[in-house]
């Protein structure tokens, strides 16, 4: 058994290590573009080295040729933090490079780290959307403690959220941006649970909802079930968005976009699989769906 996962892990490398993944087919008119990206944190207090801030020197190119190739009008972040000491730390590298470098785009989900968590804004073209409202909650047993720890006592994780207003036509909708907890199944089923339960509001109103992030999970795993029996229904993704920061494609889709309420996924969704400048942006592919609102 060992031999073939080995067999399996060399042929994987050869076939996607080349990082050269088809173009994104252009989306249907009037339709929104939506991407979600696990962009990886960079640790401030490392000067070299995987993820240090002289690794980001070289990464921060690719990071943003890959946002200017998903031409996307919203573009959800996880993990895009510049990780030092404490919680409250405004220095945000890889946010700053972006919107610096991306002036048609605005960013939501966003501001003061001592009242706001950073680390998943919510980019958005600012010649189609108009940001309404911003929110976020914890996956805790206290979801409105800014930081505090998961059910488990692991790592805080939490939900970002924007509501936008589409300038084409007037009609607004909400964007929920997530990071599940990888190691524990029970953290993610709660984290689930807890999602939903604020969306509850919306989901009575049947409001547009758009489910976004990385949730550590398949769209067949007990996580997204959660979702689907609150009425969402997930883009089928093929193939794999974590691939180790090697291009190697090992199990299926864990960053996932899902939709419920008046709104409704056109075509098939892309996943971005390709190097830029010979750097992968981060050890995820981002993933891309298009969409009306109805």
């Amino acid at each position: 058994m060992l031999r073939i996962i080995l067999l399996f892990c060399t042929l994987s490398a050869l076939v996607s290590c080349t990082g050269t993944g088809a173009p994104l087919s252009p989306p249907p008119p009037g339709a929104l573009r939506i991407a979600s990206h696990n962009a990886h944190y960079i640790v401030l207090g490392r000067e070299s080295g995987k993820w240090s801030v002289g690794d980001w020197a070289t990464r921060r190119i690719a990071l943003n040729q890959s946002f200017k190739a998903l031409d996307a009008d919203i573009i959800a972040y996880q993990e895009m933090e510049s990780f030092g000491r404490g919680d409250t730390d405004n220095v945000n590298l890889a946010r700053d490079w972006v919107l610096a470098n991306n002036p048609d785009y605005a960013v939501g989900a966003n501001g003061d780290s001592a009242v706001f968590p950073s680390t998943q804004p919510i980019f958005y073209r600012t010649d189609r959307l108009e940001l309404l409202d911003q929110g976020w909650f914890f996956f805790s047993d206290t979801p409105d403690v800014i930081y505090s720890r998961t059910f488990d006592g692991s790592f805080p994780a939490f939900a970002s959220w924007v509501q936008l207003r589409d300038l084409q036509d007037g009609r607004s909708f909400y964007v929920y941006n997530v990071h599940f907890e990888y190691r524990s199944g029970s953290n993610r089923l709660k984290s689930a649970a807890l999602t939903v339960e604020r969306m509850q509001p919306l989901l009575a109103r049947a409001e547009p909802i758009v489910l976004v992030g990385d949730l550590n999970a398949l769209k067949g795993s007990r996580t997204a079930q959660i979702f689907k029996d609150a009425g969402f229904s997930f883009a089928d993704v093929r193939g794999s968005t974590y691939h180790l920061d090697r291009g190697l494609n090992l199990f299926g889709a864990i960053d996932q976009i899902a939709t419920a309420g008046p709104i409704r996924q056109a075509g098939t969704p892309q996943v971005l699989r390709r190097k830029f400048e010979d750097r992968w942006p981060s050890d995820h592919y981002p993933v891309i769906s298009d969409v009306f609102l109805e």
